[in-house]
């Protein structure tokens, strides 16, 4: 039997170099491996010395050789007597691992230095012995050596079809991989604005979930070096599906504001949202929008959970708390809630630059959604003018409305959602829910919509129980029939110009 062994992270090679040898296996091995090996007191036969040709152009030419590939990718059948008569010996074992492409890209390293740890040989080797997996085994991870090991035992030195079938599974998931990082890398480099011709999509299971959005259904969370998994539960039960789903929701809001802020979030949908003086004051304001939906929420928060308001939290049931930090002494206190679950989030990086939706016969991508408004930008299209404090509700419910299932509106007042009315057929049922739970607190408050106002009897509804201020995108065919009940209502009205459709 005889091994390649060519790897650029040389993390237990030794080692198991040391079992192959022991197993009568005959060893090649290229440049830098080789030292290793060597100075370890290891016989291995160097690559260059093997072909009798010399590895060149700075290292980026060394396994591609005749010898090499006709070694591993020979049919020991077919192939026989043309192999021999080119010398050509069997190659049975392959192990390597490929130049670190994505830390590098990751360390801020320049143009030169990326491209020069894009794996050519490694990648080729890799390929070719997944092809012949019947006679060839290819160990392309470091966690792969202890089961190598383990069945070589089990199998008199040699391994099973079906385990060099597993083992080619995991080397084409690993070479699409690592193709994917880097044409991603490509395409950031790129000036075009278009959606890419070809778009990847790969991920590296992070955990198992119990289920899915229901108990028939299984489910995983993946991810990969573009979207690190933000999440550390550092308390309570394992997360589901749900849970991240909401969580995602949670985050997307909180991203949207600089001041301390929370929010609450119950079947992907918000059902309390505000900004105060401190997370503390963000929390009590958000909980007031909808104290019964909360029950069983998940809560997010854009600053640290001080004693004083972990103590509030433990007041009723919730499912998720999610905060960029907590103290020992605050964890203790939220960990008396056996089943609540504590997560941090590590990073506060915006949403990723597309957005993928599965459909049938394939999936959708669009660009994220990461508009921006701010008073400056809207337009007066009213008699009547808006207060400061009014603009600046204005700004806060159209963030809030941009996440909130369509057709969307919210209602809010002092920096704080008092009434949202969310995924309806009809815009004017939105409106009657968000007023009907705001209840009192629409008097003097704004409204926000998440697409126009196809009829002015959103208007109507709207001065009836007493708000002041409407934004929307505007462009519908009746715009003036909206704005001219507006008028007659004494309610000031502003476009945006964007739509925020959220389905």
């Amino acid at each position: 039997m005889r091994a390649l062994i060519s790897v650029y992270d040389k993390t237990n090679v030794v080692n198991l170099a040391e079992f192959l040898v022991e197993q009568q296996v005959e060893i090649l091995s290229t440049g830098k491996t080789y030292k290793v090996l060597s100075d370890a007191g290891i016989k291995t036969q160097e690559i260059s010395d093997y072909t009798k040709f010399p590895e060149i152009l700075g290292g980026r030419v060394k396994t591609l050789h005749p010898k090499i590939h006709g070694g591993i990718l020979g049919d020991r059948e077919k192939h026989k007597a043309e192999m021999k008569n080119l010398d050509i010996e069997p190659i049975d074992l392959l192990i390597t691992n490929l130049y670190p492409f994505w830390e590098t890209v990751s360390s801020n390293a320049s143009e030169e230095q990326i491209i020069e740890q894009i794996d050519i040989g490694g990648v080729a080797l890799i390929r070719a012995a997944a092809k012949n997996f019947r006679f060839t085994s290819v160990i392309s991870s470091i966690e792969d050596y202890e089961t190598l090991k383990a069945e070589m035992i089990k199998n008199n030195n040699k391994t099973t079809l079906e385990y060099r079938k597993y083992l080619a599974t995991k080397a084409f998931a690993l070479t699409a991989h690592y193709d994917s990082n880097i044409y991603s890398w490509f395409l950031s480099q790129s000036k075009n604005d278009e959606l890419p011709e070809f778009f990847t999509l790969y991920g590296n299971k992070v955990q198992e979930l119990r289920y899915g959005e229901n108990p028939h259904q299984k489910a995983a969370f993946y991810s990969n070096e573009y979207s690190k998994y933000p999440l550390e539960k550092v308390h309570g039960k394992e997360l589901s599906y749900n849970n991240i789903v909401d969580i995602e929701s949670a985050l997307n809001i909180i991203d949207e504001f600089e001041e301390p802020a929370a929010v609450i979030i119950k079947h992907n949908n918000p059902c309390g949202a505000a900004i105060g003086n401190n997370v503390f004051e963000a929390y009590q304001k958000a909980l007031s929008c909808d104290e019964i939906s909360s029950f069983g929420g998940i809560v997010a928060f854009n600053q640290e959970i001080d004693l004083k308001l972990a103590k509030k939290l433990n007041e009723i049931f919730l499912e998720v708390i999610v905060a960029p930090s907590v103290s020992d002494e605050v964890l203790k206190v939220l960990q008396e809630k056996k089943n609540l679950r504590v997560v941090i989030r590590k990073s506060f990086q915006g949403n990723a630059k597309y957005q993928i939706k599965n459909v049938i016969g394939g999936f959708l991508v669009q660009e994220s959604n990461d508009s921006k408004i701010t008073t400056k930008e809207i337009q007066q299209v009213t008699e009547c003018a808006a207060t400061e404090k009014e603009e600046k509700d204005l700004i806060f419910a159209w963030k809030v409305c941009k996440h909130v299932k369509s057709n969307a509106i919210v209602i809010a007042k002092d920096g704080c959602a008092v009434g949202i009315g969310a995924g309806q057929t009809s815009r004017i049922d939105s409106v009657n829910i968000a007023v009907r739970k705001a209840g009192e607190k629409c008097k003097g408050a704004v409204l926000a919509s998440d697409a126009f106002f196809p009829f002015s009897d959103s208007i109507t509804e709207s001065a009836k129980h007493g708000i002041t201020a409407i934004i929307q995108p505007g462009g519908s065919l009746r715009d003036q029939d909206v704005i001219k009940t507006a008028n007659e209502s004494k309610i000031s009205m502003f476009f945006t110009g964007v739509r925020n459709f959220f389905h």
